[in-house]
């Protein structure tokens, strides 16, 4: 058995550190990621992390594990910013709002498919424009659904969320190691 990250985050390999889970294999799947016409948030989210699972390379008693972070306000799905005007419109957007930040897992091992999604609501303060331009120019937002990440510079922007902290970094932890253990991972020094 091979444990494969499908995923090329330094955060969602980081993560699983964190639960002693270390990949034997990083191939993050190349897909498009264009959601389709009214889809919401949540339906698209679960789907990227399907077929960004079916679109890895395994062996039949390999697991692969794969991911989607989606940031939504209301029905609107933020990705990740192509540019800092981009970035800094969805900041705008999400200031002084709640919004939600929806993490689904998709585990694989041969035609078996393990899935859950999170769902967490999260506060943005309201952003003066001085504050904006000073997190913009951290460059902190390149690679992030919604632009930013609660775990870096942005954290001081962030004053309230419900939900789980792992599942807005990107991988919720509860849930994903007890889909490994439905799996057939080994967690907590089990022997599979």
């Amino acid at each position: 058995m091979t444990f494969i990250l499908g995923s090329g985050s330094p955060r969602r390999k980081e993560l699983l550190a964190q639960i002693g889970v270390v990949p034997d294999e990083v191939r993050a799947p190349d897909i498009d990621e264009t959601p389709y016409a009214a889809e919401l948030p949540r339906p698209y989210c679960a789907r990227m992390a399907r077929e960004k699972a079916a679109a890895v390379p395994a062996g039949e008693t390999d697991i692969v594990l794969c991911a989607d972070t989606t940031v939504a306000v209301g029905r609107r799905i933020l990705g990740k910013p192509v540019d800092i005007n981009e970035a800094a419109d969805f900041l705008r957007l999400m200031s002084g709002r709640r919004h939600k930040v929806i993490t689904a897992v998709a585990i694989r091992r041969g035609a078996q498919l393990w899935e859950r999604d999170v769902v967490s609501t999260v506060r943005m303060k309201r952003l003066s424009e001085t504050e904006l331009k000073a997190y913009l120019a951290t460059g902190d937002w390149q690679g992030k659904a919604g632009g930013y990440g609660i775990q870096g510079p942005a954290g001081a922007l962030i004053p309230w969320i419900s939900g789980s902290f792992t599942g807005i970094v990107g991988l919720p932890l509860a849930e994903t190691a007890n889909l490994l253990r439905t799996a057939g991972y080994p967690m907590d020094g089990e022997v599979s």
